[in-house]
C-alpha cells in the first residue's frame, strides 16, 4: 500500500475542465476525468517527445528533463524500452480498441517498468489520462500492480486532486475524481478524503472544506480509502478534528449536530470525536468562570451577578444537551463496544459542569458496561458531591475505601474535605477531618487550617462553639496543633470565659 511520503511523489499535475465520453461499448461508457501533467519548466516532471515516422510507427521516445520520481523513472529506461512499448503506445492512443484488448495482447512482452511508463506518458499535457485509468484497472484485474506501481498511480492521483483544489474547481469535480479512483480499484493505504480536507484547510478554506464533506457523505463515498478507522473518524470526524486542533470546539459540535439532522448519516466514530469538542468546551467555560470569580475576589472585577451567572448555567446545560444527544445516536447507530466510551465522555462531561450526581451515574454506568474508571475520577466525583453536600452519592462513592490502601484512603478523603471547604459545609468537613484522624491519617496542613478558619467564622455568627473545641482538642491530641486557648465574651455581663484546648 501506498505510503503517506507519496503524496509529493508527482504533484505537479493539471486536470482539464472539460468531462465526455468515449466511443466505446455499453460497459465503458463512464465519465472520466481528463487530466495531464502539466510542462511548465520549472516543474520536475518527465516530460517525453514521441516522433513518428512516415510509417506512422513511434520511432523515438526520450526523457527531456531530470525526473523526480526516481525510484520510479530514470533516464536509464530509455536504453531499455522495446518496441512492444511503443507499439502499444500507439495503439492506445488511436482508441480503436478498449485498453484491456490492447495490453491483454502484449501482456507477456511488457515489462513493469515499462507499465509504469504507460501511466506516466498519458498523465501528460495532451495525453488521455483517462486512459491511465483504464490501464491500472487492467494491471488490478492482472495483478501486475506491484508497491512501486501503487506508489506512482497514488501519487498521480494526489497531484490531480491538488490541482483541481488549486484551480478552485467545484467541489463536485474532486469528488468525481475520487469515484473515479475508487472505480479502477485504487485503494491507498491512507484516506484520500483526509487529504483532500488537508489541502482544503491548508489554503484556509475551511467552508469548502465542509462542502466537500457534505457532498463526500451525499454521494456515499465516506468510507473511501484506506485510512486508520477510529484515529479521525472518516470525512466528518476528521473535519470535526481539525475545527478542534483550531480551537473551534463549538463549531465542531454544531457541525456534526447539522450533518446528521439533515439526513446526511455521519459515520458514528464522528459522533464520539463531537462528545469530545464537548467535554473541551465545557473545560474552556469552567476555566473562565474559575478566573472570574478570582478577578471577583481579588476586587479587580465586580462580583458576579445572579444573570450573569444564569447565562453561565444555560452555557452548560446547552452544551450537555448537545453531548446527550450525541450519546444517543452512538447508542443507536453504533457497536456495543462503543458504549464505554460513550460514558467516559458523558462522565468528563459532567465533572466538566460541575454536576456530580450525573458525574457519578456514569461512574456505575461505565463499570455494568467494563470499562472501569482510574480511582482518580472517582475520586474528583467525590469531591463534586462534597461540595454540593450530596449524602446519598458521597456514600456510595465512599464504599470503594473499604478495600484501598491506607495511601489511597487518605488521597480519597483528603478530596472529600477538600469538596466540604469548597462548598462552605465547615460541619460536614469537620466529621470528614474526624474520620481521618480516627483511621489515623492526618490531613494536609491547609486542610487543617481551611476547617478551623470555617468553624471560627460560625462562631461569630452562630456562637456555636463545639465542633471547633472538639477539632482543637483531637489536633492537639495528635499533636498536629499545640494547646489551643479558647475564650468567649459575653457581652451582657461583660464575662470573659477562658478554657485551656
Amino acid at each position: 500500500m501506498a505510503s503517506a511520503s507519496s503524496f509529493a511523489s508527482l504533484t505537479k499535475v493539471s486536470p482539464l475542465v472539460s468531462r465526455y465520453q468515449f466511443m466505446l461499448p455499453q460497459a465503458y461508457r463512464r465519465n472520466r476525468v481528463c487530466c495531464v501533467i502539466c510542462n511548465h519548466p520549472t516543474l520536475k516532471t518527465p516530460n517525453f517527445v514521441v516522433a513518428k515516422s512516415s510509417k506512422g510507427k513511434v520511432r523515438e521516445f526520450r526523457l527531456l528533463k531530470a525526473v523526480e520520481l526516481d525510484e520510479y523513472v530514470t533516464s536509464d529506461d530509455e536504453d531499455e524500452m522495446s518496441d512492444v512499448f511503443f507499439e502499444a503506445i500507439e495503439e492506445l492512443e488511436r482508441m480503436t480498441r478498449e485498453p484491456s484488448d490492447v495490453l491483454g495482447e502484449m501482456n507477456d512482452k511488457l515489462s513493469a517498468r515499462e507499465l509504469q511508463l504507460v501511466l506516466v506518458y498519458f498523465s501528460q499535457e495532451g495525453r488521455d489520462s483517462w486512459c491511465a485509468l483504464e490501464v491500472f484497472e487492467w494491471l488490478k484485474k492482472e495483478n501486475r500492480v506491484d508497491k512501486e506501481t501503487m506508489e506512482l498511480m497514488v501519487s498521480i492521483m494526489c497531484g490531480w486532486v491538488k490541482k483541481l483544489i488549486e484551480g478552485e474547481h467545484e467541489v463536485g469535480e474532486v469528488v468525481d475524481l475520487l469515484v473515479d479512483m475508487d472505480c479502477v480499484g485504487l485503494k491507498p493505504g491512507f484516506s484520500m478524503i483526509d487529504k483532500v480536507v488537508s489541502l482544503y484547510w491548508d489554503m484556509e478554506e475551511k467552508e469548502r472544506a465542509v462542502s466537500f464533506v457534505k457532498e463526500a457523505l451525499r454521494r456515499g463515498i465516506a468510507d473511501e480509502g484506506g485510512g486508520e478507522k477510529g484515529q479521525k473518524g472518516g470525512p466528518t470526524g476528521y473535519v470535526a478534528w481539525k475545527m478542534m486542533v483550531d480551537g473551534n470546539y463549538k463549531d465542531a459540535v454544531k457541525l456534526v449536530i447539522h450533518l446528521r439532522e439533515s439526513g446526511l448519516k455521519p459515520e458514528v466514530d464522528s459522533y464520539l470525536i463531537a462528545m469530545t469538542a464537548v467535554v473541551k468546551e465545557l473545560n474552556e467555560v469552567a476555566k473562565a468562570l474559575r478566573k472570574l470569580k478570582t478577578f471577583a475576589r481579588s476586587g479587580l472585577i465586580a462580583q458576579l451577578d445572579e444573570e450573569n451567572l444564569a447565562l453561565v448555567e444555560k452555557c452548560q446545560s446547552d452544551l450537555l444537551a448537545d453531548g446527550a444527544l450525541l450519546a444517543n445516536w452512538v447508542m443507536e447507530e453504533g457497536s456495543p463496544l462503543l458504549h464505554g466510551f460513550v460514558h467516559e465522555r458523558l462522565l468528563a462531561m459532567y465533572i466538566c459542569a460541575g454536576r456530580g450526581v450525573a458525574a457519578e451515574r456514569q461512574l456505575w454506568e461505565m463499570k455494568l458496561v467494563g470499562k472501569e474508571a482510574d480511582a482518580d475520577l472517582y475520586d474528583a466525583v467525590l469531591a463534586i458531591c462534597a461540595s454540593q453536600n450530596e449524602a446519598s452519592a458521597i456514600k456510595r462513592l465512599l464504599t470503594r475505601i473499604e478495600v484501598s490502601s491506607s495511601l489511597q484512603k487518605k488521597k480519597t478523603l483528603s478530596w472529600m474535605l477538600k469538596g466540604y471547604i469548597k462548598g462552605g459545609h465547615y460541619d460536614e468537613a469537620a466529621e470528614a477531618l474526624l474520620k481521618m484522624l480516627d483511621l489515623g491519617l492526618y490531613p494536609e496542613y491547609m486542610d487543617r487550617a481551611a476547617v478551623l478558619h470555617g468553624l471560627r467564622k460560625r462562631i461569630q455568627h452562630w456562637g456555636d462553639v463545639k465542633s471547633y473545641l472538639n477539632c482543637c482538642k483531637r489536633l492537639s491530641d495528635v499533636d498536629l496543633i499545640g494547646p489551643s486557648l479558647v475564650y468567649l465574651y459575653i457581652k451582657k455581663y461583660k464575662l470573659w470565659i477562658m478554657k485551656m484546648q
